[in-house]
């Protein structure tokens, strides 16, 4: 019976330092979005009410995000990829509207999406990824909203099958960081599905580093032409038990 004891009593204590390894790794994962942010070569632009960064990646990708001035919300943020002969792709809309079609007038023949469909967005706030899915009139009891960790995604289900749809939350793959059930939830307004999930900690802090910082690049208004700007900055993220200082050069 002692030795039930003692053998219990080791893996016990192992089950608690894995908690501490998943953080070391996460806490990597943050650090290496960091360092691809930190070598793009960046350009600001302040316009309508906006803050406009550029990111230009040693890849090749480009990423572009606009903060509304006053409320420092992140409006925007897409990406565009070069094709395999080099030619530039279209913006693909990570955060904020989805890009408008091609005007048609209504006598052309050209074949258009119905309006009463379903329309996916990611509109965030200061606390939570938020996606919203317009044209669903249904009532909140016929929708099912659940997480997959394993599958890293978040899934939408109807009861009547009229929607389906599984999307992944970008921030947490980029950042290599754990899916939480009880971060998720939902509500029904105005034919308008709402899903919230709550930012974590790790992504909380970066977040408001990264803000602290952007604001502090010199900017170009309209007309002013292009911008280059170098800072030295430090990102200090704290854990329970962990503090990593980040120290890197930002230059475009």
């Amino acid at each position: 019976m002692k030795v039930l004891v003692v053998l219990v009593a080791v893996v016990t204590d192992l089950d608690r330092k894995w908690p501490d390894d998943n953080i070391f790794s996460w806490n990597m994962a943050v650090q290496s979005w960091i360092d691809v942010l930190k070598s793009s070569k960046k350009t600001v632009l302040i316009h309508d009410g906006r803050r406009k960064t550029h990111y230009l990646f040693k890849d090749g990708k480009e990423m572009a995000e606009e903060y509304d001035l006053k409320t420092d919300e992140l409006i925007v943020r897409k990406w565009r990829v070069k094709s395999t002969l080099g030619a530039q792709g279209q913006w693909q809309v990570e955060v904020g509207e989805p890009n408008a079609g091609p005007a048609t007038s209504p006598d052309s023949e050209v074949i258009r999406e119905n309006c009463s469909n379903p329309v996916f967005l990611r509109k965030d706030t200061k606390t939570s990824f938020q996606w919203r899915i317009r044209n669903l009139p249904y009532p909140k009891d016929v929708f099912c909203v659940t997480v997959e960790p394993s599958e890293r995604c978040i899934v939408i289900r109807t009861a009547n099958k009229k929607y389906f749809k599984k999307f992944s939350i970008a921030d947490l793959d980029r950042c290599q960081l754990p899916l939480d059930c009880s971060a998720l939830s939902f509500t029904h307004a105005n034919n308008t599905l709402i899903i919230s999930y709550k930012k974590p900690k790790e992504i909380l802090a970066f977040e408001q580093e990264l803000l602290k910082e952007l604001k502090t690049l010199k900017g170009t208004s309209d007309g002013d032409g292009d911008c280059k700007t170098q800072l030295e900055f430090s990102l200090v993220v704290s854990y329970d038990t962990l503090q990593y200082t980040f120290s890197s050069c930002m230059f475009s």
